[in-house]
Protein backbone atom coordinates (compact mmCIF):
# COMPACT_ATOMS: atom_id res chain seq x y z
CA UNK A 1 0.00 0.00 0.00
CA UNK A 2 2.97 2.62 0.92
CA UNK A 3 4.60 1.25 -2.29
CA UNK A 4 1.24 1.99 -4.34
CA UNK A 5 0.94 5.63 -2.71
CA UNK A 6 4.63 5.82 -3.93
CA UNK A 7 4.13 5.03 -7.70
CA UNK A 8 1.12 7.28 -7.21
CA UNK A 9 2.69 10.46 -5.97
CA UNK A 10 5.66 10.40 -8.60
CA UNK A 11 2.79 9.70 -11.35
CA UNK A 12 1.17 12.83 -10.86
CA UNK A 13 3.97 15.00 -10.22
CA UNK A 14 5.46 13.89 -13.69
CA UNK A 15 1.92 13.83 -15.30
CA UNK A 16 1.86 17.15 -14.18
CA UNK A 17 4.61 18.23 -15.80
CA UNK A 18 3.97 18.70 -19.72
CA UNK A 19 6.94 20.40 -21.05
CA UNK A 20 9.19 17.61 -19.20
CA UNK A 21 6.92 14.84 -20.94
CA UNK A 22 6.99 16.67 -24.57
CA UNK A 23 10.79 16.82 -24.05
CA UNK A 24 11.34 12.94 -22.88
CA UNK A 25 8.87 11.97 -25.59
CA UNK A 26 8.94 14.50 -28.49
CA UNK A 27 12.93 15.34 -27.84
CA UNK A 28 14.17 11.93 -29.10
CA UNK A 29 11.78 11.27 -32.07
CA UNK A 30 13.17 14.45 -33.57
CA UNK A 31 16.05 13.59 -32.85
CA UNK A 32 15.74 10.01 -35.00
CA UNK A 33 14.24 11.51 -37.67
CA UNK A 34 16.96 14.82 -37.90
CA UNK A 35 20.07 12.18 -37.58
CA UNK A 36 18.76 9.32 -39.82
CA UNK A 37 18.19 11.60 -42.56
CA UNK A 38 21.39 13.50 -42.31
CA UNK A 39 23.27 10.23 -41.83
CA UNK A 40 21.41 8.03 -44.70
CA UNK A 41 24.14 9.18 -47.17
CA UNK A 42 26.81 9.09 -44.90
CA UNK A 43 26.07 5.16 -44.22
CA UNK A 44 25.65 4.45 -48.01
CA UNK A 45 29.13 5.90 -48.00
CA UNK A 46 30.29 3.84 -45.29
CA UNK A 47 29.06 0.93 -47.16
CA UNK A 48 30.48 1.92 -50.44
CA UNK A 49 27.55 2.12 -52.02
CA UNK A 50 25.17 4.48 -54.34
CA UNK A 51 28.79 6.59 -54.89
CA UNK A 52 28.13 8.42 -58.65
CA UNK A 53 30.84 7.49 -61.18
CA UNK A 54 30.61 8.68 -64.78
CA UNK A 55 31.98 6.77 -67.23
CA UNK A 56 32.97 7.10 -71.15
CA UNK A 57 34.27 3.35 -73.02
CA UNK A 58 36.06 5.09 -76.35
CA UNK A 59 37.34 1.18 -76.78
CA UNK A 60 34.49 -0.61 -77.70
CA UNK A 61 36.03 -3.33 -77.48
CA UNK A 62 36.48 -6.33 -74.83
CA UNK A 63 38.40 -4.26 -72.23
CA UNK A 64 35.58 -1.10 -72.10
CA UNK A 65 32.26 -3.27 -72.34
CA UNK A 66 33.74 -5.38 -69.60
CA UNK A 67 34.59 -2.30 -67.41
CA UNK A 68 31.05 -1.11 -67.88
CA UNK A 69 29.31 -4.55 -67.07
CA UNK A 70 31.60 -4.89 -63.80
CA UNK A 71 30.68 -1.10 -62.74
CA UNK A 72 27.05 -1.57 -63.26
CA UNK A 73 26.67 -4.92 -61.46
CA UNK A 74 28.86 -3.72 -58.54
CA UNK A 75 26.99 -2.63 -56.01
CA UNK A 76 30.26 0.08 -55.13
CA UNK A 77 28.89 2.73 -57.19
CA UNK A 78 25.47 4.45 -58.99
CA UNK A 79 27.05 4.26 -62.99
CA UNK A 80 26.63 6.98 -65.36
CA UNK A 81 27.67 7.35 -68.88
CA UNK A 82 25.71 10.39 -69.66
CA UNK A 83 25.51 14.19 -68.29
CA UNK A 84 22.70 16.05 -68.53
CA UNK A 85 21.08 13.80 -70.60
CA UNK A 86 23.87 14.04 -73.35
CA UNK A 87 26.11 10.84 -73.55
CA UNK A 88 29.32 11.56 -71.80
CA UNK A 89 32.60 12.60 -73.31
CA UNK A 90 36.55 13.04 -72.11
CA UNK A 91 36.64 16.34 -71.66
CA UNK A 92 33.39 16.64 -70.11
CA UNK A 93 34.05 14.23 -67.54
CA UNK A 94 36.72 16.63 -65.97
CA UNK A 95 34.70 19.08 -65.53
CA UNK A 96 31.59 17.30 -64.69
CA UNK A 97 33.78 15.94 -61.83
CA UNK A 98 35.31 19.75 -60.62
CA UNK A 99 31.88 20.72 -60.14
CA UNK A 100 30.88 17.69 -57.72
CA UNK A 101 28.59 16.50 -60.05
CA UNK A 102 30.06 13.17 -60.06
CA UNK A 103 33.33 11.49 -57.31
CA UNK A 104 34.82 9.67 -60.04
CA UNK A 105 35.30 9.77 -63.93
CA UNK A 106 36.68 7.07 -66.20
CA UNK A 107 38.12 7.30 -69.34
CA UNK A 108 39.05 4.03 -71.41
CA UNK A 109 40.96 5.30 -74.63
CA UNK A 110 40.20 4.29 -77.64
CA UNK A 111 42.17 0.92 -79.16
CA UNK A 112 42.56 0.12 -75.00
CA UNK A 113 41.69 -3.56 -76.29
CA UNK A 114 43.50 -3.95 -79.57
CA UNK A 115 47.18 -2.95 -77.19
CA UNK A 116 46.60 -5.47 -74.77
CA UNK A 117 46.41 -8.26 -77.98
CA UNK A 118 49.47 -7.09 -79.26
CA UNK A 119 50.99 -7.03 -75.75
CA UNK A 120 49.84 -10.37 -75.56
CA UNK A 121 50.87 -11.24 -78.73
CA UNK A 122 54.44 -10.24 -78.31
CA UNK A 123 54.74 -12.57 -74.95
CA UNK A 124 53.38 -15.70 -76.31
CA UNK A 125 55.73 -15.13 -79.52
CA UNK A 126 59.03 -14.70 -77.12
CA UNK A 127 57.60 -17.57 -74.74
CA UNK A 128 57.30 -20.00 -77.92
CA UNK A 129 60.52 -19.05 -79.52
CA UNK A 130 58.90 -17.72 -82.37
CA UNK A 131 60.35 -13.79 -81.81
CA UNK A 132 62.88 -12.68 -84.63
CA UNK A 133 65.05 -11.37 -81.89
CA UNK A 134 63.94 -7.68 -81.99
CA UNK A 135 62.63 -6.61 -79.08
CA UNK A 136 59.15 -4.78 -80.57
CA UNK A 137 58.18 -1.77 -78.46
CA UNK A 138 54.65 -2.57 -76.61
CA UNK A 139 51.67 -0.63 -76.62
CA UNK A 140 50.64 0.80 -73.28
CA UNK A 141 47.01 1.70 -71.69
CA UNK A 142 46.03 4.58 -70.29
CA UNK A 143 43.51 4.65 -68.65
CA UNK A 144 42.21 8.37 -66.95
CA UNK A 145 40.57 8.17 -63.35
CA UNK A 146 39.40 11.92 -62.94
CA UNK A 147 38.99 12.26 -58.81
CA UNK A 148 37.10 14.82 -56.74
CA UNK A 149 39.16 15.41 -53.60
CA UNK A 150 36.68 14.38 -51.22
CA UNK A 151 36.28 11.55 -52.43
CA UNK A 152 37.44 8.80 -49.40
CA UNK A 153 40.68 7.03 -50.14
CA UNK A 154 38.97 3.77 -49.32
CA UNK A 155 36.34 4.29 -52.10
CA UNK A 156 39.21 5.43 -54.60
CA UNK A 157 41.14 2.08 -53.79
CA UNK A 158 38.33 -0.59 -54.54
CA UNK A 159 37.93 1.54 -57.94
CA UNK A 160 41.02 1.11 -59.09
CA UNK A 161 41.45 -2.40 -57.86
CA UNK A 162 38.23 -3.75 -60.11
CA UNK A 163 39.80 -2.00 -62.88
CA UNK A 164 42.83 -3.63 -62.31
CA UNK A 165 40.92 -6.88 -62.21
CA UNK A 166 39.02 -5.73 -65.55
CA UNK A 167 41.71 -5.41 -67.12
CA UNK A 168 43.73 -8.89 -65.63
CA UNK A 169 40.81 -10.67 -66.51
CA UNK A 170 40.69 -9.31 -70.39
CA UNK A 171 44.18 -10.12 -70.43
CA UNK A 172 44.31 -13.48 -69.73
CA UNK A 173 41.31 -14.36 -71.44
CA UNK A 174 43.12 -13.13 -74.44
CA UNK A 175 46.74 -14.68 -73.95
CA UNK A 176 44.62 -18.06 -73.67
CA UNK A 177 43.12 -17.43 -76.19
CA UNK A 178 46.59 -16.91 -78.54
CA UNK A 179 48.18 -19.95 -76.49
CA UNK A 180 45.31 -22.20 -77.85
CA UNK A 181 45.55 -20.32 -81.70
CA UNK A 182 49.25 -21.25 -81.28
CA UNK A 183 49.01 -24.17 -80.12
CA UNK A 184 46.84 -25.55 -82.30
CA UNK A 185 48.96 -25.02 -85.19
CA UNK A 186 51.27 -27.62 -83.91
CA UNK A 187 48.92 -30.19 -82.79
CA UNK A 188 48.12 -32.38 -85.92
CA UNK A 189 45.17 -33.51 -84.44
CA UNK A 190 42.68 -30.38 -84.41
CA UNK A 191 40.27 -31.73 -82.73
CA UNK A 192 42.02 -32.22 -79.33
CA UNK A 193 43.55 -28.78 -79.76
CA UNK A 194 42.34 -26.77 -76.43
CA UNK A 195 39.07 -24.50 -76.97
CA UNK A 196 38.59 -21.60 -75.52
CA UNK A 197 36.47 -22.25 -72.70
CA UNK A 198 37.66 -19.35 -70.09
CA UNK A 199 35.11 -17.06 -71.38
CA UNK A 200 32.47 -19.15 -70.49
CA UNK A 201 33.66 -20.28 -67.18
CA UNK A 202 34.74 -18.41 -63.74
CA UNK A 203 37.08 -20.19 -61.75
CA UNK A 204 36.71 -17.92 -58.67
CA UNK A 205 33.69 -16.30 -57.62
CA UNK A 206 33.10 -13.27 -55.13
CA UNK A 207 29.73 -14.04 -52.51
CA UNK A 208 29.30 -11.23 -49.90
CA UNK A 209 28.10 -12.65 -46.61
CA UNK A 210 27.26 -10.60 -43.70
CA UNK A 211 28.21 -12.66 -40.28
CA UNK A 212 24.84 -12.89 -39.20
CA UNK A 213 21.94 -15.02 -37.94
CA UNK A 214 19.20 -13.43 -39.63
CA UNK A 215 17.90 -15.03 -42.44
CA UNK A 216 18.72 -12.52 -45.30
CA UNK A 217 21.37 -9.97 -45.15
CA UNK A 218 20.98 -7.02 -42.90
CA UNK A 219 23.04 -4.25 -44.04
CA UNK A 220 24.27 -1.68 -41.42
CA UNK A 221 22.43 1.85 -42.13
CA UNK A 222 21.61 4.99 -40.57
CA UNK A 223 17.98 3.56 -39.30
CA UNK A 224 19.58 0.36 -37.40
CA UNK A 225 21.92 2.63 -35.88
CA UNK A 226 19.94 5.92 -35.21
CA UNK A 227 16.93 4.10 -33.55
CA UNK A 228 18.32 2.15 -30.81
CA UNK A 229 21.15 4.81 -30.41
CA UNK A 230 18.47 7.78 -29.49
CA UNK A 231 15.99 5.45 -28.04
CA UNK A 232 18.57 4.42 -25.76
CA UNK A 233 19.63 8.53 -25.45
CA UNK A 234 16.11 9.20 -24.42
CA UNK A 235 16.05 6.81 -21.75
CA UNK A 236 18.76 8.05 -19.97
CA UNK A 237 17.83 11.32 -20.72
CA UNK A 238 15.16 10.69 -17.81
CA UNK A 239 17.81 12.32 -15.50
CA UNK A 240 16.41 15.46 -15.74
CA UNK A 241 12.99 15.22 -14.49
CA UNK A 242 14.28 12.44 -11.97
CA UNK A 243 17.20 14.64 -10.51
CA UNK A 244 14.80 17.57 -10.79
CA UNK A 245 12.27 16.46 -9.00
CA UNK A 246 14.53 14.95 -5.97
CA UNK A 247 16.04 18.26 -5.83
CA UNK A 248 13.15 19.88 -5.82
CA UNK A 249 11.24 17.72 -2.85
CA UNK A 250 14.50 18.62 -0.62
CA UNK A 251 14.49 22.49 -1.50
CA UNK A 252 10.16 22.36 -0.39
CA UNK A 253 10.89 20.05 2.74
CA UNK A 254 8.66 17.62 1.51
CA UNK A 255 11.97 14.71 1.78
CA UNK A 256 12.15 16.37 5.50
CA UNK A 257 8.10 15.29 6.19
CA UNK A 258 8.61 12.31 4.26
CA UNK A 259 10.78 10.65 6.75
CA UNK A 260 8.81 11.53 9.27
CA UNK A 261 6.55 8.65 8.34
CA UNK A 262 7.55 5.17 9.33
CA UNK A 263 8.98 3.89 6.32
CA UNK A 264 12.03 2.88 5.01
CA UNK A 265 13.79 5.38 2.11
CA UNK A 266 13.91 3.22 -0.48
CA UNK A 267 10.32 2.98 -0.51
CA UNK A 268 9.98 6.40 -1.66
CA UNK A 269 13.26 5.63 -3.97
CA UNK A 270 11.14 2.24 -5.18
CA UNK A 271 8.14 4.35 -6.45
CA UNK A 272 10.21 7.06 -8.47
CA UNK A 273 12.44 3.66 -9.88
CA UNK A 274 9.41 1.93 -11.03
CA UNK A 275 7.30 5.22 -12.81
CA UNK A 276 10.28 6.00 -14.44
CA UNK A 277 11.11 2.54 -16.03
CA UNK A 278 7.75 2.67 -17.20
CA UNK A 279 8.28 5.92 -18.83
CA UNK A 280 11.56 4.07 -20.45
CA UNK A 281 9.98 1.68 -21.58
CA UNK A 282 7.27 3.74 -23.20
CA UNK A 283 10.42 5.78 -24.70
CA UNK A 284 11.79 2.76 -26.20
CA UNK A 285 8.23 1.41 -28.08
CA UNK A 286 7.64 4.43 -29.26
CA UNK A 287 11.26 4.42 -30.76
CA UNK A 288 11.04 1.32 -32.19
CA UNK A 289 7.30 2.01 -33.77
CA UNK A 290 9.15 5.67 -35.50
CA UNK A 291 11.82 3.08 -37.01
CA UNK A 292 9.39 0.32 -38.10
CA UNK A 293 6.20 2.73 -39.76
CA UNK A 294 7.49 5.99 -39.54
CA UNK A 295 10.65 6.24 -41.13
CA UNK A 296 9.63 4.17 -44.31
CA UNK A 297 7.19 6.45 -45.27
CA UNK A 298 10.31 9.12 -45.72
CA UNK A 299 12.02 6.70 -48.01
CA UNK A 300 14.20 5.43 -45.33
CA UNK A 301 14.90 1.51 -44.73
CA UNK A 302 12.41 -0.19 -42.71
CA UNK A 303 14.32 -0.50 -38.98
CA UNK A 304 14.48 -4.54 -38.46
CA UNK A 305 14.61 -5.77 -35.09
CA UNK A 306 15.38 -9.07 -35.37
CA UNK A 307 14.53 -12.59 -34.01
CA UNK A 308 14.14 -12.16 -30.33
CA UNK A 309 11.75 -10.31 -28.76
CA UNK A 310 12.61 -11.88 -25.47
CA UNK A 311 15.97 -10.56 -26.16
CA UNK A 312 14.97 -7.16 -26.92
CA UNK A 313 12.31 -7.16 -23.48
CA UNK A 314 15.43 -8.03 -21.39
CA UNK A 315 17.99 -5.57 -22.85
CA UNK A 316 15.07 -3.01 -23.05
CA UNK A 317 14.18 -3.79 -19.02
CA UNK A 318 18.09 -4.15 -18.07
CA UNK A 319 18.46 -0.19 -19.73
CA UNK A 320 15.71 0.94 -18.15
CA UNK A 321 17.18 0.23 -14.40
CA UNK A 322 20.23 1.91 -15.43
CA UNK A 323 18.88 4.77 -16.86
CA UNK A 324 16.77 5.25 -13.51
CA UNK A 325 19.42 4.35 -10.88
CA UNK A 326 21.64 6.90 -12.55
CA UNK A 327 18.72 9.95 -12.64
CA UNK A 328 18.52 8.76 -8.40
CA UNK A 329 21.70 8.97 -8.32
CA UNK A 330 22.37 12.42 -10.07
CA UNK A 331 19.30 13.63 -7.95
CA UNK A 332 20.90 12.39 -4.83
CA UNK A 333 24.21 14.17 -5.24
CA UNK A 334 23.42 17.78 -6.60
CA UNK A 335 22.38 20.24 -3.81
CA UNK A 336 19.94 22.90 -6.72
CA UNK A 337 17.56 22.03 -9.48
CA UNK A 338 20.14 23.94 -11.80
CA UNK A 339 23.29 21.64 -10.15
CA UNK A 340 20.93 18.37 -11.27
CA UNK A 341 20.27 19.79 -14.64
CA UNK A 342 24.02 20.85 -15.82
CA UNK A 343 25.28 17.73 -13.94
CA UNK A 344 22.94 15.08 -15.72
CA UNK A 345 22.68 16.61 -19.05
CA UNK A 346 26.41 17.43 -19.62
CA UNK A 347 26.93 13.33 -18.45
CA UNK A 348 24.64 12.06 -20.28
CA UNK A 349 26.20 13.80 -23.40
CA UNK A 350 29.30 13.03 -22.60
CA UNK A 351 28.40 8.97 -21.94
CA UNK A 352 26.28 9.02 -25.03
CA UNK A 353 29.03 10.52 -27.26
CA UNK A 354 32.06 8.09 -26.05
CA UNK A 355 29.01 5.01 -25.68
CA UNK A 356 28.80 5.36 -29.61
CA UNK A 357 24.91 7.72 -30.04
CA UNK A 358 26.70 10.23 -31.97
CA UNK A 359 29.21 8.24 -34.12
CA UNK A 360 29.61 4.23 -34.46
CA UNK A 361 32.58 2.94 -32.65
CA UNK A 362 33.32 1.08 -35.04
CA UNK A 363 34.36 4.38 -37.35
CA UNK A 364 36.41 5.93 -34.02
CA UNK A 365 39.69 5.85 -33.43
CA UNK A 366 41.37 3.18 -31.62
CA UNK A 367 41.71 4.88 -28.71
CA UNK A 368 38.61 6.13 -28.47
CA UNK A 369 37.06 2.84 -28.96
CA UNK A 370 38.87 1.18 -26.25
CA UNK A 371 37.42 4.40 -23.85
CA UNK A 372 33.92 3.55 -25.32
CA UNK A 373 33.31 0.23 -23.20
CA UNK A 374 33.21 2.67 -20.14
CA UNK A 375 29.72 3.87 -20.89
CA UNK A 376 26.72 2.29 -20.30
CA UNK A 377 24.80 3.53 -23.27
CA UNK A 378 27.66 1.37 -25.21
CA UNK A 379 26.92 -1.85 -23.14
CA UNK A 380 22.51 -0.84 -24.76
CA UNK A 381 23.73 -0.48 -28.19
CA UNK A 382 25.95 -2.67 -28.50
CA UNK A 383 23.22 -5.43 -27.21
CA UNK A 384 20.91 -3.86 -29.71
CA UNK A 385 23.59 -4.62 -31.84
CA UNK A 386 23.77 -8.07 -31.44
CA UNK A 387 20.04 -8.43 -32.15
CA UNK A 388 19.03 -6.40 -34.57
CA UNK A 389 21.95 -6.64 -36.96
CA UNK A 390 24.02 -10.10 -35.82
CA UNK A 391 20.41 -11.58 -35.41
CA UNK A 392 21.22 -12.69 -31.52
CA UNK A 393 19.02 -13.89 -28.61
CA UNK A 394 18.42 -13.63 -25.27
CA UNK A 395 22.25 -15.69 -24.25
CA UNK A 396 24.21 -12.72 -26.91
CA UNK A 397 22.69 -9.75 -24.63
CA UNK A 398 22.83 -11.90 -21.41
CA UNK A 399 26.75 -10.09 -20.51
CA UNK A 400 25.10 -6.17 -21.44
CA UNK A 401 22.38 -6.57 -19.56
CA UNK A 402 24.53 -8.01 -16.89
CA UNK A 403 26.29 -5.18 -16.79
CA UNK A 404 23.44 -2.78 -16.99
CA UNK A 405 21.70 -4.24 -14.31
CA UNK A 406 25.38 -3.96 -12.15
CA UNK A 407 25.40 -0.45 -13.03
CA UNK A 408 22.11 0.35 -11.77
CA UNK A 409 22.84 -1.44 -8.27
CA UNK A 410 26.22 0.97 -8.46
CA UNK A 411 24.44 3.56 -8.39
CA UNK A 412 21.77 2.79 -5.72
CA UNK A 413 24.22 2.37 -3.47
CA UNK A 414 26.01 5.30 -4.47
CA UNK A 415 22.53 7.04 -4.01
CA UNK A 416 22.16 5.53 -0.20
CA UNK A 417 25.46 6.15 1.01
CA UNK A 418 25.61 9.90 -0.15
CA UNK A 419 21.61 10.46 1.29
CA UNK A 420 22.69 8.92 4.72
CA UNK A 421 26.05 11.01 4.97
CA UNK A 422 23.70 14.28 4.00
CA UNK A 423 21.21 12.84 6.74
CA UNK A 424 23.83 12.90 9.47
CA UNK A 425 25.11 16.22 8.87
Amino acid sequence: MKLYAAIKKEALILLRDRVGLAVLFLMPMILIFVMTLIQDSAFKSLNERGIPIIFVDNDKDSLGVSIEQGLRNSGMCAFNNTIDGKPATAEMIEKAVSDGKFLVGIVVPKGATEAIRNNVSLLVQQTLGESDGVQKQSDSVEIKIYIDPITKKSFLTSVTSSLREFISEIKTKIMFQAFSDQISELIPDKKNAPKNAFSQSQIIKYKEVYASKQIGEIVPNAVQHNVPAWAIFAMFFIVLPLAGSMVKEKSEGSVMRLQTIPTSYLIFLNGKIIVYILVCLIQLVLMLSVGKIVLPLLGLPTLVIGNSILGIVLLAISTAFAATGYGVMMGTIAKTEQQGAIMGSLTVLLLSAIGGVWVPTYVMPELMRDISVVSPLNWALNGFYELFLRGGGVADVVLDSLKLIVFFVFTMVISLVVNRYKRKI
